[in-house]
């Protein structure tokens, strides 16, 4: 993956100079000590750091062009290797495909001086947990995972916001943006990146159960730490199964449920196909659109330099959907269940009305359901919630 280069390269050239837009120019001496050895005899004033933020937020210039107008700026001469710590989350563990990008990087970056440790993770909540510890610099998660570390983000998947990949696709233009810059900061974290992942589906082990109604008093996997889908489950008169991302293709394989929720993808990898039986099938309407986030500790990557990284995230998204889209076409149609029009009106009415609870429960971030309301009446203004709006 391209950005992975960027990544780590912007980050090298500029080090921990760059200043939050609000904060003095006060380095810690352990800031001071690693940028020293980093870049022997470059000087970090706050004029530097004015100069170098005004370059990375230039969208005029290509990427290219940016690394090397701060690399100019600051007389950059490189010194001891930097050190960083990302964690992968990948269920393939070493041999997963997203792991492998990440590794594939690592010959190349050292000429630039990064000594980079890749550490796949096969359970996202350790992952998780290793990054608020400090054990990981970096950790690539779930959006769902990541609302814990900045909610603006974690509300990207919220449930019906995003109908489809051509929404999510306005959507992360709109991040990627330097005018989202600051959105992307919250505590002591900042989002490095948000890619796409797929819609989220629901697989049935019956076909019958095409209507919410049909629904109730069935057993539905939910993830245990997202009290969001116990709640909508429970709103339909279903039973929720508290499970973790592992688990619950099991338990649905195994018939301990009779629906799960997950990406096309997930059909092969999972082997989802199992759980459906010969009577089950995939109802053909998404209920949200799936993120994958990288997100960083703000002390190792200030935001400046994640701008750099969070526009090729976006520009790698065209590459993202191709190989999504491979996956998604390895599910035969005969799986995919079409319901009528009018029940997916009652799907959006539920899912807005849940939208609306969530928020003023404080999960959902009101400004991110604000911008995915404007992204749908973009795409169609005839909307209700245009001319009416809610969110």
């Amino acid at each position: 993956m391209r950005f992975f280069r960027y990544f780590f390269l912007s980050f090298l050239l500029v080090g921990s100079a760059f200043l939050h837009a609000n904060e003095a120019f006060d380095l810690t001496p352990a800031q001071r000590a690693e940028l020293e050895r980093f870049a022997p005899g470059v000087e970090f004033t706050p004029e530097l750091a004015a100069t170098l933020r005004a370059i990375a937020y230039d969208q005029n210039r290509s990427l290219d062009e940016r690394i090397k107008a701060m690399q100019k700026a600051a007389g950059f001469s490189l010194g001891e290797p930097l050190k960083r710590r990302i964690c992968i989350w990948d269920i393939g563990g070493r041999s997963g495909p997203i792991f492998k990008a990440a590794e594939d990087q690592r010959t190349r970056l050292r000429q630039y001086g990064v000594d980079l440790h890749i550490e796949p993770y096969t359970k996202e909540s350790v992952a998780a947990e290793d990054l608020k510890a400090g054990l990981c610099d970096a950790a690539l998660i779930t959006g769902l995972r990541g609302r814990q570390f900045n909610k603006y983000t974690g509300t990207i998947d919220a449930i019906g916001a995003l109908p489809t990949q051509e929404h999510m696709h306005i959507l992360l233009q709109a991040l990627a943006s330097p005018k989202s810059a600051d959105k992307m900061i919250s505590g002591e974290y900042v989002i490095l990146g948000v890619a796409p992942a797929g819609g989220a589906y629901i697989f049935v082990n019956d076909k019958n159960i095409n209507t919410l109604a049909k629904a109730a008093g069935k057993r539905v996997a939910v993830l245990d730490y997202d009290p969001t889908q116990a709640e909508m489950v429970s709103q339909i008169g279903a039973t929720p199964i508290a499970s973790d991302i592992v688990s619950a293709p099991n338990k649905f394989n195994n018939g301990v449920v009779d629906v799960i929720v997950a990406p096309l993808l997930a059909y092969e990898l999972l082997e989802l196909y199992k759980g459906m039986g010969p009577n089950g099938g995939i109802i053909d309407y998404p209920l949200a659109q799936i993120t994958m986030q990288l997100i960083g500790r703000k002390d190792k990557f200030p935001n400046e330099v994640a701008q750099l990284v969070r526009e090729e995230f976006y520009k790698s998204y065209p590459l993202i959907m191709e190989r999504l889209n491979l996956e998604a076409v390895k599910v035969p149609e005969r799986w995919m269940i079409q319901i009528p029009p009018e029940d997916k009106k009652e799907y959006q009415i539920m899912m807005q009305e849940a939208r609306l609870r969530l928020r003023q429960k404080g999960y959902y971030d009101a400004n991110m359901l604000t911008l995915q309301r404007k992204v749908r009446c973009k795409l169609d203004a005839t909307r209700a919630e245009c001319s009416n709006p809610v969110e």
